[in-house]
């Protein structure tokens, strides 16, 4: 439990020096990030027996992630043109199977492909709502961290003191519906609090940002723990004594940040 707690105080010590610390920054680590998680996940593949195409799907999610950063902090035609870049560096993916022997070589293709669309375009959304409005602005990175922390602390608080419904056992067994409930509203909770910081929003829309992060959240939890009962294992990784592997602690983020993306831009544009 001290090496769990030693461990979180840092990571989240960490990641919101990352958000705080400017736009090349944290552009940086969440490219590091995306890089990490996306390599973590081919690596529980391969213990399947299946092979995707590591270092062509490290390249493309890479690249995808840089490709649309440039973008948002450089708004000059020279970059938009980067990507029609992509189509080649896909298409690789591809390309590199047919010098493979391999008896499923579609089924690496699609491995290739889920982990970049999993994992490396949530993280592009996410540096992304920093963006949302045109110029950087860690207002919204930052508040959706904070309210996903509040979902997931408030979910596993309620969750021991009250849970007794399950919510999804045959994926998660220890969640339960008292818990989600718990966490949806300390989640709304912490979005009062956020509102009366950060005007760019009503209270509201905080609010409604919250439950989406909530609900779409609570899912990429769900969705991670079939993934991985479906390979048979406990954690995704051991890079963070006591919580596991990267794709642990940002299952929450894979659904919700594209979610809240596209509500904020629709609501500010």
């Amino acid at each position: 439990m001290k090496t769990r707690a030693i461990t979180g105080f840092f990571f989240i010590v960490v990641m919101i020096g990352s958000v705080l610390f400017g736009q090349y920054i944290f552009g940086a680590f969440f490219l590091l990030l995306s890089f990490l998680c996306l390599r973590e996940f081919y690596g529980l593949i391969k213990q399947t027996g299946i092979s995707p195409n590591t270092q062509t799907g490290l390249m493309n999610g890479i690249f995808i992630f840089a490709v649309f950063a440039f973008v948002l902090m450089d708004h000059s035609l020279v970059v938009h043109k980067l990507l029609f870049l992509l189509p080649i560096t896909l298409s690789a993916v591809f390309i590199q199977e047919l010098f493979k022997k391999t008896e499923a070589p579609f089924t690496n293709i699609a491995y290739t492909f889920i982990g970049i669309i999993f994992i490396c375009l949530p993280f592009t959304f996410f540096h992304a709502l920093a963006y949302v409005k045109g110029d950087f602005n860690f207002h919204y990175p930052f508040a959706f961290l904070l309210l996903l922390w509040a979902n997931d602390t408030g979910a596993y608080l309620v969750g021991i003191k009250f849970g007794r419904t399950k919510l999804f056992e045959r994926h998660s067994p220890k969640k339960t519906w008292e818990g989600f409930i718990g966490g949806v509203l300390i989640s709304a909770g912490v979005a009062l609090i956020i509102s009366h910081f950060y005007a760019e929003l009503q209270w509201s829309q905080w609010v409604i940002i919250a439950v989406l992060i909530s609900f779409f959240g609570t899912t990429g939890d769900l969705i991670e723990s079939m993934f991985k009962r479906s390979i048979n294992v406990k954690d995704s990784g051991g890079i963070l004594p006591g919580h596991g592997g990267l794709l642990d602690r940002f299952d929450g983020l894979f659904l919700a940040a594209p979610v809240v993306y596209t509500f904020l831009y629709l609501i500010t544009n």
